[in-house]
């Protein structure tokens, strides 16, 4: 791919991923655990660490974090997420990377969501300097559990269909 397609796409995945990002902050949760989100945005940087590799993931997630803050305006909130992300990308890395044959997309995803959890913890135990905030962290693992699910699922589908798109598009200029 090409340098350029390959910035193009890369901010397209910043700009979904900051999407879908205010999207979920608008959705409201059946279940009221305070800072529980589902997590949408973690399937562009899933997807970009599986089709780009780990310094694109990263790049997204922390580009997506900037963003958002500079959005909402809120520098809190920055750092849980940016925390969380960069977390979670190097947890998910790792586990694609070297634990393939053992966890799927979905399994790297709860890992990564769980990974995003404890950074996001371990932010507000800092933040209000106060440990007893590690308390609440059994209750958005449970949490992770779910929405790594969905966010793995999720994240399977695109991939393979980027894959496919992907060949189709090579296999047509290689034809020309």
């Amino acid at each position: 791919m090409r340098k350029t397609n390959k910035l193009i796409f890369i901010s397209l995945l910043v700009s979904v991923g900051l999407a879908l990002s205010v999207l979920e902050s608008s959705i409201p949760l059946p279940i009221p655990i305070p800072g529980a989100k589902l997590g949408l945005s973690n399937i562009v940087i899933l997807v970009t660490l599986v089709v780009f590799g780990f310094k694109e993931g990263l790049l997204v997630a922390v580009l997506k974090s900037v963003l958002l803050m500079l959005i909402t305006g809120s520098v809190t909130s920055f750092l849980y997420s940016l925390t969380g992300a960069v977390l979670s990308c190097i947890a998910m890395y790792i586990t694609y990377r070297y634990f393939t044959k053992i966890f799927s997309l979905i399994g790297t995803s709860v890992i990564g969501a769980a990974f995003h959890n404890f950074g996001q913890v371990t932010v507000a135990a800092i933040i209000l300097n106060n440990v007893m905030i590690y308390t609440y962290l059994p209750f958005l693992l449970l949490m992770s559990l779910f929405s790594g699910f969905f966010v793995g699922l999720a994240s399977h589908y695109v991939v393979k269909n980027l894959r496919i798109s992907f060949n189709s598009i090579f296999e047509s200029r290689n034809s020309k």
